[in-house]
């Protein structure tokens, strides 16, 4: 079901579906950034940019937090985490984890709430607000009510973290599944960007949009938020798989790939080729 503008016009984003659709994911979202190597790259890519910007004692909202995985990066950087996610599955598993793991004590509450509406949190109440995993996709024509929260909840200096689905990265990486969808399916899809029940028929849930890395700096821009980071998700290792479980291997390759990846991922020509697209950006 969906939910309804301000002019009680139909949306595309149904917060139910979303709710839904992380709570059968399960502990998969655990799982997600540690399956492969390639998904290694995109944690420490990730986590780069959190240990960059995020610093101890900060107290952070982690929007969409999922099963942790991230919840730990920030408590062992010495954060204060209000760990708020839309999946009271997901609520759950990163309770469970953080006991298991040991960052609970890091941790002020764990709260079911959607980007869309947290109304419940004051103006300025966080020193950093953390998004992501991709719930800024998720809320498709929601987008600009969820980036209005996180920059409202946010102090005037504060930074916010994010991560969306990339248009062309998720193509990338997925290259031959995207091939497998009929061709004008893939064309309404590049031209908006939209993965809908219109646009990808047969797609049952997980509706979201991808962004392209420059959208999404004009989407910011428009906020009057200051740009500090932009980042594909990893660009060098996507489509390299198999070659890279040799690489893990050997730590002083690993070292290696990583320390370039950080770099060749944040350069404008690459920004488009990982599966998501890191920004960090300052509230004035």
């Amino acid at each position: 079901m969906s939910g309804e503008t301000e002019a009680g016009e139909a949306t595309r984003y149904s917060a139910e579906s979303i709710e839904g659709y992380f709570g059968q994911y399960g502990d998969r979202e655990w799982q997600r950034l540690v399956e492969t190597p390639v998904d290694e790259v995109s944690l420490h890519i990730h986590t780069h940019y959190l240990r960059k910007h995020v610093l101890a004692g900060a107290r952070v909202l982690e929007i969409g937090a999922g099963a942790g995985r991230f919840t730990q990066v920030l408590a062992d950087l010495g954060a204060r985490v209000l760990v708020a996610d839309i999946s009271a599955v997901q609520l759950e598993l990163n309770k469970r984890h953080a006991h298991e793991y040991g960052f609970a004590d890091a941790v002020e509450d764990w709260q079911q709430v959607d980007i869309c509406d947290m109304s419940r949190y004051g103006d300025g109440s966080f020193d950093r607000v953390v998004a992501y995993g991709g719930p800024l996709s998720y809320v498709l024509d929601r987008r600009d009510v969820a980036l209005g929260e996180c920059l409202r909840v946010l102090r005037s200096g504060g930074a916010l973290l994010s991560s969306v689905m990339s248009l062309w990265g998720s193509a990338h990486r997925h290259l031959q599944g995207v091939l497998a969808v009929p061709a004008e399916a893939n064309r309404r899809i590049i031209e908006t960007g939209d993965l809908l029940p219109e646009t990808f028929p047969g797609r049952e849930g997980s509706f979201m949009h991808l962004f392209r890395a420059g959208e999404l700096k004009e989407w910011l821009a428009r906020t009057g938020v200051t740009l500090l980071d932009l980042s594909a998700s990893g660009c060098l290792s996507v489509g390299w798989e198999g070659a890279l479980e040799q690489i893990r291997d050997d730590p002083e390759a690993w070292g290696e790939l990583l320390r370039i990846e950080l770099e060749a991922s944040a350069e404008e020509g690459s920004l488009n080729m990982g599966t998501h697209l890191i920004a960090v950006v300052r509230k004035p």
